[in-house]
């Protein structure tokens, strides 16, 4: 019960900051008590949950009978369209910037590596939430393969997908690209990854909300900051100040 009270006291806050997110960033006072409001979030759920605590997982059992797709539910470009059709066979993960070893992946080089499978639950924004299980390599062996500089403070997900003409990214902090149950998941139910929810590639990152769950993962990119990159607000929709950068449930 404490548990439940927690994840929904949480869930809340997140809900609360997300859509508080546009009515305030309008203003230099606003914009500096969303900010502090967003970094209370974060130290409050990481002393609450723990920095490697891992979300709940379920049986198979209790899989949803159909998992939503949200957002974009595919990439409008001929590239995607050719790249779907040949079952991605030539699509490439880069991983990159600040590493001592950047390299990149085939999906074949991909399923090879070690894989981690999570049943966990899927919490949207929008309220409304679905059971799944997800396979694919942990991110942390992806980036002490690659050998992250000591500088570095983010994880940037670049992907394919191009909204209102502008690259899709999201991007966590180490603590969070660390985690155990962060993966790069290629499996959906034990089958690829359906276009709707972000073939071949999507990030799972469980503890946080949807939305930072990255779709048509095109590439992992190490940062010192996250000031140069969009509107330096770490993601998408978090540029457009719809939602905050830190989404932790």
């Amino acid at each position: 019960m404490a548990d439940l009270k927690r994840r929904g006291l949480l869930a809340g806050i997140a809900a609360l900051g997300a859509g508080a997110c546009s009515k305030i960033a309008g203003s230099d006072t606003g914009q500096s008590l969303f900010d502090t409001a967003e970094e209370w979030h974060r130290a409050a759920h990481r002393t609450l949950a723990g920095r490697q605590r891992l979300a709940p997982e379920f049986s198979r059992e209790d899989l949803s009978p159909n998992f939503k797709g949200n957002g974009s539910l595919t990439v409008d470009s001929d590239a995607y369209r050719s790249d779907l059709a040949n079952g991605f066979a030539n699509w490439r993960l880069e991983i990159g910037g600040l590493v001592e070893a950047p390299f990149s992946l085939s999906m074949e080089e991909i399923r090879s590596l070690s894989q981690r499978t999570q049943i966990t639950r899927h919490d949207c924004v929008e309220g409304w939430s679905a059971i799944g299980e997800w396979t694919g390599p942990q991110l942390s062996d992806l980036l002490d393969r690659a050998r992250v500089r000591p500088e570095a403070n983010f994880i940037v997900f670049r992907c394919a997908d191009v909204l209102y003409e502008r690259e899709y990214y999201e991007s966590v902090d180490m603590v969070d690209a660390y985690h155990p149950q962060t993966i790069i998941a290629h499996l959906l139910n034990g089958e690829p990854i359906p276009e709707k929810n972000g073939a071949p590639l999507r990030m799972r990152i469980e503890r946080q909300l949807g939305y930072k769950h990255a779709k048509y993962l095109t590439a992992i990119e190490a940062v010192a900051d996250l000031a140069d990159i969009g509107d330096g607000k770490g993601g998408f929709w978090e540029d457009y100040g719809n939602y905050q950068w830190y989404a932790g449930i």
